[in-house]
């Protein structure tokens, strides 16, 4: 073997041996800057506080509750936190479970919604209620029960409001207005029932 590969060779293995002890140099580093940020926030370091509830429905009754403890008119007495809390589950029915079918009409669309058991509940007491909140964002809605539902029809004369209806489909349409966060603390202070 030449001098010169051998050399070569040598500076090869010191430099991988380098990269390797500086790669070592930077994790060591890294950890103990992650014990240290860590120990920084067991001892009140605010600047790095968890704000995500976990659960969506546990994240909407907290922050109804909290809004409740600030409002010093509340009356506790008439607070009904279950009703809110078996809202939300009936919306989580309804999104997550019900079946809706689509039958596109010249001026809207009809959309039947089925399911069973606590869905098919969650369904009737959802699906009407909404209807009502439809007709003042100037749209017609119509529902029909079923034996295993409730057919909903959404129509308009505005032929750009009939596409955006057709577009939007049920959770679409399910999701219309500005009244859902209003309505969950209206039903939570026992002002308001589906």
């Amino acid at each position: 073997m030449s001098a010169r590969r051998y050399y070569l060779g040598l500076a090869l293995l010191l430099m991988a041996g380098t990269g390797a002890v500086l790669a070592a140099s930077a994790l060591v580093f890294a950890q103990g800057r992650s014990h240290m940020d860590h120990a920084q926030h067991a001892h009140g370091d605010e600047a790095m506080v968890p704000t995500m509830p976990g659960q969506d429905a546990f994240g909407t009754i907290q922050e109804i509750v909290r809004m409740l403890e600030t409002d010093p008119t509340t009356d506790w007495s008439k607070v009904n936190i279950a009703a809110l809390r078996e809202h939300l589950i009936d919306m989580d029915e309804v999104t997550m479970r019900a079946r809706a079918s689509e039958r596109a009409l010249a001026d809207g669309v009809e959309i039947t919604v089925t399911g069973a058991g606590r869905t098919l509940d969650a369904i009737k007491r959802m699906v009407p209620a909404h209807a009502n909140e439809l007709a003042q964002l100037g749209w017609r809605a119509m529902t029909e029960e079923l034996p295993n539902g409730v057919k909903l029809v959404i129509s308009a004369s505005d032929p750009r409001q009939v596409v955006k209806i057709k577009a939007l489909g049920f959770m679409g349409i399910m999701v219309q207005g500005a009244h859902h966060q209003m309505h969950h603390l209206m039903m939570a202070k026992g002002e308001f029932t589906h």
